[in-house]
């Protein structure tokens, strides 16, 4: 968790910086290498790009061009191959203010698979691209139910995988009258309690050791309720109902709506999961016993080198507040690492990571034990 959370930190802080920058005319070169790229092809085009920019009419932007293409083309020569998830380039000379400017030189491994090659020379840097990729793509899943058809689905970031659609063989109730009645009744019983079973058993394959975090269930009328009433999921998959929402229907559209009604039961998960952290360190600021509580830079470093943090919270905003330097957040990740400390980015949309921020100087950590 710790070094994952800290790395979707700083590639988010990277692309900050890169979208500030601007050039005096388009001559700040972004270029996209996936990671099934020969560099050999990279190189060979940027040839031709360098060839090309001997026409641009401006003496100082064709300058400036050439001059970022050829510093890529140098470190292209450090790259046997693409990293696993290809690597980008950011170059070019940026305005300093007034007729001043300055080269800069970026390189960013980007947290998933690039999907193609892209050259683009502009005024700005080309981030796009780059937007979302590293969002820890929680999943979800997905469970439509009547007693005649189901569907079973996983919800990843925002992007709905139907893993499974299904019929049941349960006849509707309109049977013979007399005594016979009750036994049909009796056997439509069973053959829905059989349906429930199969579509448990169904769920506990599709999502039992998936890294599911939470699971919502929909469809029309009571089925849905009684099937998580009655407890047909697997207990591991029984824990993490998160809710049940009304739905239309219970095929591929049916989990489309029900990402739609419970989409905001979802994005309170990651507040609510922030929320219970900060309520653990605000109890233990309040303790009259020996504190479990660590705050200010101070503080947490002390704590940090003692390897007395069990959890450490660190503010989203932490690195815009006035006397912290850039760079802290990557160092306090590397001491959290080195002494097995669980580190939580805490958004700045909360009550909580707003207090976080303003009472605690964006930084705050659960102690393992006291120290004084």
């Amino acid at each position: 968790m710790s070094s994952e959370s800290l790395q979707k930190y700083e590639f988010k802080q990277s692309l900050e910086r890169l979208k500030d920058y601007r050039g005096h005319a388009t001559e700040l070169v972004s270029l996209y290498i996936p990671p099934d790229r020969k560099i050999y092809d990279v190189q060979s085009y940027l040839r031709n790009e360098a060839s090309q920019s001997a026409n641009i009419k401006s003496k100082s932007t064709r300058k400036n061009v050439s001059a970022a293409i050829e510093s890529i083309t140098s470190r292209l020569k450090m790259f046997k191959e693409p990293p696993e998830n290809g690597v980008v380039f950011f170059v070019g000379h940026v305005s300093k203010g007034g007729n001043q400017t300055t080269m800069v030189q970026e390189v960013v491994v980007p947290p998933e698979p690039l999907p193609t090659f892209l050259y683009r020379c502009d005024s700005s840097f080309f981030t796009e691209p780059l937007e979302g990729l590293g969002e820890t793509k929680v999943q979800f899943g997905l469970i439509v139910i009547d007693r005649s058809e189901a569907a079973l689905g996983i919800l990843r970031g925002a992007t709905i995988n139907t893993l499974k659609h299904m019929y049941s063989q349960v006849p509707s109730k309109h049977g013979k009258g007399g005594q016979s009645k009750q036994r049909f009744e009796r056997l439509i019983e069973e053959a829905a309690h059989e349906w429930y079973k199969k579509v448990a058993h169904s769920a506990t394959e599709c999502f039992l050791g998936n890294n599911v975090e939470g699971i919502l269930v929909g469809g029309p009328g009571a089925t849905k309720d009684y099937f998580i009433k009655r407890e047909y999921l697997n207990h591991e998959l029984q824990k993490i109902v998160i809710d049940s929402f009304d739905t239309g229907y219970t095929d591929e559209t049916g989990l489309r709506e029900l990402v739609t009604r419970g989409s905001g039961r979802l994005s309170e998960m990651r507040l609510v999961k922030e929320k219970k952290l900060m309520d653990r360190f605000m109890k233990e600021v309040l303790s009259p016993k020996s504190s479990l509580a660590a705050y200010g830079k101070k503080q947490i470093d002390m704590a940090l080198g003692m390897g007395a943090v069990d959890q450490l919270l660190i503010s989203e905003g932490l690195e815009k507040m006035p006397n912290i330097e850039k760079g802290t957040v990557k160092q306090l990740g590397e001491l959290a690492e080195n002494s097995k400390a669980e580190v939580t980015i805490v958004s700045t949309e909360s009550e909580e990571g707003v207090s976080l921020q303003k009472a605690f100087g964006g930084l705050a950590a659960i102690l393992r034990y006291p120290i004084s």
